[in-house]
């Protein structure tokens, strides 16, 4: 059985020159512009962040690298209560640009909404603002006309000294979410709180595909080995037209295990790989690591090295 892995990386690609698509304004500096300033400020970024954003999909198709997160921080100030501004009009042409693009050649995006964005927290205001923030990244997604194939990562949340108590809560402030933005949604595994088996109850419950991270994994292990959880993880997937995601990267050193290294390490991820050849299942990994687009195409490398894994593109590899 032949197994297919595409890879991608996050945000920037730090190869090219000055293309940041996340470049930002803080809230005092907003506060200390005038009317006229603060409105061209706020377009001047994210005019500069979606074209930014374009270069980053060109250098994708010229590397054949089919998978992409795209940057949360495209539209400055976006969810901020004493800005909500309208970021779509202005640049529907961009935005329309940037999703041909996606469609035209079947790419794969994401976004992660940041770690505040969560639904355990017994504060409606955190709730309120975690529905906020993920109906910002499904504009995006529309702005685009990709709202049916993009998706949105996020990470169950803090334990609040009660896990048992904050799942519960935890299914009941979901209910906030509106269900197409939900069907947009992924979830996570973390490195120190919710372990891959939590995730993934909650997940079958709530008919979330788990985007699962092997890193975090192997720094907060649970007790059913992993060659149990993967096929219950890829099942997950099945209401989905996509194959299923898994997070990459290795620790920097023994003692900052946490941590991502700039490249991945091959030897951590092997046995993983193994486990997905034994399985027969396609997947598509994300790169954490910090050098982005170099570490993925360094390890699409590596991996065609090994006897038995041929590179089949810029970032896909065939397991035989």
């Amino acid at each position: 059985m032949r197994v297919k892995i595409r890879f991608g990386y996050v945000s920037t690609a730090i190869t090219l020159w000055d293309a940041s698509p996340s470049k930002t304004l803080t809230f005092t500096r907003y506060q200390q512009m005038s009317e006229k300033e603060r409105k061209n400020k706020l377009l001047e970024l994210t005019r500069l962040n979606l074209a930014h954003t374009l270069r980053m999909f060109y250098f994708n198709l010229a590397h054949e690298i089919e998978l992409y997160r795209l940057s949360s921080s495209i539209v400055p100030l976006a969810t901020h209560p004493e800005v909500f501004w309208d970021f779509v009009t202005p640049f529907k042409k961009q935005w329309k640009e940037i999703g041909t693009l996606i469609k035209k050649n079947h790419l794969r995006v994401s976004f992660h909404p940041n770690q505040y964005t969560l639904f355990t927290s017994p504060q409606d205001k955190i709730t309120n603002n975690a529905v906020i923030d993920m109906e910002y990244h499904y504009r995006m997604f529309e702005a685009m006309g990709v709202e049916d194939r993009g998706m949105m990562n996020i990470h169950i949340g803090g334990a609040y000294g009660d896990k048992v108590e904050t799942i519960v809560r935890f299914h009941e402030n979901l209910k906030r979410l509106p269900s197409h933005i939900k069907k947009a949604m992924t979830l996570e595994n973390d490195d120190k709180t919710y372990n891959t088996e939590e995730t993934l109850i909650a997940c079958e419950k709530e008919t979330i595909p788990l985007v699962f991270d092997y890193h975090h994994h192997m720094a907060n292990l649970c007790e059913p080995p992993l060659e149990e959880l993967l096929p219950r993880i890829f099942k997950t997937w099945d209401h989905v037209d996509l194959v299923p995601k898994i997070h990459i990267s290795s620790p920097k050193t023994e003692k900052e295990f946490r941590s991502h290294a700039d490249f991945v390490d091959l030897e951590f991820i092997m046995p993983l790989i193994k486990m997905l050849k034994e399985i027969g299942q396609d997947v598509d990994f994300m790169i954490e690591a910090k050098a982005k687009d170099q570490a993925t195409l360094k390890l699409v490398e590596d991996i065609s090295k090994v006897r038995g894994y041929k590179r089949i593109s810029g970032a896909a590899i065939e397991v035989k």
